[in-house]
This record gives structure tokens, sequence and C-alpha cells, in this order.
């Protein structure tokens, strides 16, 4: 699975818009939570005119991929080697690290 990182940070991908999830709501490729190209467009201020091909793109390489919250995405960067969840409620992601939760113990 090919990721971005930086200085010991990995680009993760997510949706915090409501309406659609990003990586909640294409469970069978969950490579394209970290993908370098969507990774590129989202710090390239999503350019409008780059959307139609970036999105052919995905298809291609993420067949049977919903792609709803493409244009809500940002970019949360995570230490590599960290254990994450990305939660969602009504479409709304969130990246949120282990150590960042609650555990009960039993």
């Amino acid at each position: 699975m090919e990721k971005v990182i930086r200085d010991g940070m990995v680009a993760v991908l997510f949706s915090p818009g409501f309406g659609a999830g990003w990586s909640t709501w294409i469970t069978v490729h969950p490579a394209i939570l970290y993908d370098p190209t969507v990774v590129k467009w989202v710090e390239d201020d999503k350019p409008k005119d780059d959307l139609a091909r970036l999105e052919a793109t995905l298809k291609e390489k993420y067949p049977h991929c919903y792609l709803g919250g493409i244009d809500q995405l940002d970019i949360r960067w995570v230490p590599v080697g960290s254990r994450f969840v990305v939660d969602e409620y009504d479409g709304s992601e969130s990246v949120v690290l282990e150590q960042e939760f609650d555990w009960m113990v039993a």
C-alpha cells in the first residue's frame, strides 16, 4: 500500500463534511485512505478542473468504489506506525488515534 510519509507522519485522507464518508464508505479498498494522487490533489487545494480526471483514475484503480465526499476531503497527519480508526457519523469522518480513546477494562 503506497503512502505519503513526511517527517515520520503518514497522510490519512478523510471527509469531515456530512453526507458521505470517504474511507468508511469504501471499505473494500483500504488503500484509498492513503492514495498519493488524492493527497496531492488535496494539498493543491482540490482544483475543480482536475476532479473529473482524478475520479476516472480512481475508478480504474479502485473498481466499484463510491467517491462521495471527495470534494470535502482533508488530510490528518498521523505518526508512522500509529494505530487509528476513521470514525464516521452521518457521513462526517474523523481520524482518531488509539491513545485518544478512553478504553474500558473488564
